[in-house]
């Protein structure tokens, strides 16, 4: 029951964020778009269904094609799973897998909370910064490293959005793997 819950939630939930435009070097067309939204569903619905990968650790992210992958894992065996769970869709060109290996996967509760409070802050400070578009930024936190996943439409998107997350006090380090929109 949950499984199916955690599918129908990824299905609806990357499909209601397909938007219309125009294709530009940095922006798709609609097509393009409900094209890497269904490519998106289909990897985590695939993360979702197999049993080495959890799913709710990883943020997939897909522009033209590309899928990438974020967010904090468990082991190398789980990084490597989701890297093959994502290749065997069909559609999907590349994979860049951006994962990062927990030192240390059981958090304490207190733990937990901090790395959700600086989470809510970074996403908070990029949605109001006019440089950064913050809702096309994934934020994840363990232990006070903030990762940033995504795609951006340029380097001073990524620069910016990097020197927003470090200005959060609390950051211990940034992992700023956001990757720049190409043709």
């Amino acid at each position: 029951m949950k499984t199916r819950f955690l599918k129908l939630f990824a299905i609806l939930g990357v499909l209601a964020v397909a938007g219309a435009c125009s294709s530009t070097r940095t922006q798709e067309s609609a097509g393009e778009a409900f094209d890497d939204s269904v490519l998106t569903a289909k990897v985590k619905v695939g993360l979702i269904d197999d049993p080495v990968t959890k799913a709710g650790q990883i943020n997939v992210e897909t522009y033209r094609g590309v899928v990438q992958l974020g967010g904090f894992v468990d082991n190398a065996k789980q990084k490597e799973q989701a890297t093959k769970v994502a290749r065997s869709v069909t559609g999907v060109k590349e994979v860049r897998n951006d994962l990062r290996i927990s030192t240390k996967p059981h958090a304490t509760a207190g733990q937990d909370f901090d790395d959700g409070m600086l989470t809510a802050s970074v996403e908070s400070k990029l949605m109001a910064d006019a440089t950064t578009k913050g809702y096309q930024i994934n934020v994840g936190t363990q232990k006070g490293v903030v990762q940033l996943t995504g795609f951006v439409d340029s380097t001073t998107m990524k620069t910016r959005a990097g020197e927003i997350a470090r200005s959060v006090d609390g950051v211990k380090e940034i992992r700023n793997d956001l990757e720049i929109r190409q043709k």
